[in-house]
């Protein structure tokens, strides 16, 4: 072997590692955030777990990418401790489909079939439709990412070939050949395997070189086989690196892995070796193939799978034990943050961010709700809840936000920037209707304390007020939470009705004011509470707005008044005409 094959041999190894990594990432962003979604749903049950897990590193080609996703479910807290132990499980099954489209490089013979079979065969017509689907594309479509993963399976497959012929000539080298027999040492030879896969971060890629190595004919069973358990170990490195910095509870994931991993190399190391001292199995002295090393990678891993699986809840235990609480207790994860790790999956980070959108726009409607019924009957548990409820408005705001901004910078399909942009606009607005309703139930907290109250034609006038205001509120957090912009068109004629409700009551107060039949002091209460009324309706206009602009590619909220036309102008009135007979107030 000269330096030309050693350079043959770095060009065919970082080919390998970039098409996988281009195949990796187009099935990722093919399923489009989907996978992850189920993975964060279906696992009530543990042999569910173990399938689900299995399916989705099938899918993305990644065992690493999916207990990283899992450390950062639990760290989150969507998921349990408890349920992440079979996804992990499944996920190790999941990885080895790669060494078995690996081990098609090892196919011998020919005749037709089996020529159609071999990867230089099919990959170059691979990678020609790969590319023609890619410059032919519009930018962030699915045939572009079909391209990608042809693209990036026809460049892994080529890589492995390259790094195959260029280790060929190292059977005559007998310093390689010695240093093979060196790794036959069930030690040594798992030491080697998890370092190699704890540096490339990628079981399959670990494995995919040692099956490009078996074309030198000097790698033998048992030099292969304790590098393959060695590999095992190595790749939860990965998820240990994931974990620095989590929760507790993540970090007890990482170790879970980790010791699924130890636990069955040592049975599986400890039985093959014990039974071998008395069976002597012939086959180790035999040159390793890249279809024996698929066939023990999957029988360590799923034998692994089916011996630990009654022992899941002894793994977390375990995880437990290691990760101690402490004397102090963790504080609690807010369950309103969204972990970083996801911002490697666009799509999920994406859909993350709109269920807690969802949840945020859901508690400023019970935060309202609660807040009118304050003004209406006042009540202090209820008023403290509303207190309560605006810190968490803030934090949502905050954390969303900021999370955005970062995910703006990543690719995300139209759909989801749309979906961004949205979000981030309305937030804001989202967030002011929780501090108008913490002032409405201060200036319910104020009309306790003094005693007032307001005389039955005001307490009237303001429930008709509340109920305009609580339907614009439902309406908006509605057409938000569905992404409904024909719903929203519905929002901006009712918050003309309640501006034209509060210039009543005014007038109305004015009028009983002069009457002797209200006084100053409740007359400046009733004025805050109106403005934070119309201040409310204000701001689910503004979202209504946005939502119907972003949707209609249009981006400017100002002049969506101004291009109306007359026949939606008129719409507009009638709808208008319908709903102020829905709240009547006289005056």
């Amino acid at each position: 072997m000269d330096i030309f094959d050693l350079l043959k041999l770095i060009g065919g190894l970082s080919l390998f590692l970039y098409g996988m990594n281009v195949m990796g990432n187009g099935l990722s962003k093919m399923a489009g955030g989907r996978l992850e979604s189920i993975l964060e749903k279906l696992t009530t049950k543990k042999i569910s777990a173990v399938l689900l897990g299995a399916g989705v590193t099938s899918v993305i080609q990644s065992s690493s990418a999916t207990t990283v996703m899992v450390v950062g479910f639990v760290n989150s807290g969507i998921m349990k401790l408890s349920q992440a132990v079979g996804i992990i499980m499944g996920a190790n099954i999941g990885t080895t489909i790669t060494s078995w489209l690996l081990s098609l490089t090892g196919i011998e013979g020919n005749t037709i079939w089996l020529s159609l079979l071999k990867p230089s065969s099919f990959s170059p017509v691979l990678a020609a439709i790969g590319i023609i689907l890619i410059m032919v594309s519009k930018s962030e479509s699915k045939k572009k990412d079909v391209g990608n993963i042809l693209l990036g399976f026809a460049v892994l497959m080529f890589g492995m070939e390259t790094m195959s012929a260029a280790v060929a000539g190292l059977a005559d080298v007998p310093s390689f050949t010695g240093l093979m027999t060196a790794f036959r040492n069930p030690v040594l030879g798992m030491v080697v395997g998890a370092v190699l896969t704890a540096v490339i971060q990628s079981s399959s890629a670990s494995v995919g070189i040692l099956q490009a190595l078996c074309v030198t004919g000097a790698v033998n069973y048992s030099v292969a086989l304790p590098i393959i358990m060695g590999q095992n170990i190595g790749t939860c490195v990965t998820s240990i690196i994931s974990s620095v910095g989590a929760s507790k509870n993540a970090k007890r994931a990482a170790m879970v892995h980790l010791y699924f991993n130890l636990i069955g190399t040592v049975i599986f190391m400890l039985v093959f070796y014990i039974v071998n001292s008395f069976a002597d199995f012939g086959f180790m002295n035999e040159p390793a193939g890249a279809f024996g090393i698929a066939l023990i990678h999957s029988l360590f891993n799923i034998g692994a799978t089916i011996i630990l699986f009654p022992f899941s809840d002894k793994l977390v235990r375990l995880a437990k034990i290691t990760i101690r609480d402490g004397k102090k207790t963790e504080v609690i994860e807010d369950r309103i943050s969204i972990d970083e790790r996801f911002l490697e999956r666009p799509a999920f980070a994406m859909e993350l961010c709109r269920s807690k959108a969802r949840e945020m726009a859901e508690l400023i409607r019970k935060s309202l709700d609660l807040a009118l019924q304050v003004l209406l009957d006042y009540d202090r548990k209820k008023a403290d809840e509303v207190i309560k409820m605006e810190s968490v408005a803030d934090s949502y705001e905050d954390v969303l936000g900021s999370y955005l901004v970062k995910l703006s910078s990543k690719n995300i399909s139209t759909s989801d920037s749309r979906s961004m942009s949205i979000i981030l606009h309305s937030i804001s607005d989202l967030e002011r209707i929780s501090d108008h309703a913490m002032d409405i139930v201060k200036s319910a907290e104020e009309i306790n304390a003094k005693g007032l109250s307001f005389t039955p034609n005001a307490k009237h006038e303001i429930e008709v007020l509340c109920k305009a205001v609580t339907d614009i509120c439902n309406l908006t957090v509605d057409s938000f939470c569905n992404g409904d912009d024909e719903k929203a068109t519905h929002v901006e004629p009712l918050e003309e009705v309640i501006d034209t409700l509060s210039k009543k009551i005014k007038e109305n107060h004015i009028r009983r004011l002069k009457e002797g039949k209200c006084t100053i002091e409740m007359g400046f209460i009733l004025e805050d509470v109106l403005n934070g009324l119309e201040r409310v309706s204000d701001h689910c206009s503004n979202v209504a707005v946005e939502m119907i602009t972003i949707f209609d590619n249009d981006y400017n909220t100002h002049e969506y008044f101004k291009n109306f036309s007359s026949e939606e102008r008129a719409s507009f009135n009638r709808e208008y005409e319908e709903l102020i007979k829905k709240y009547p107030i006289t005056g």
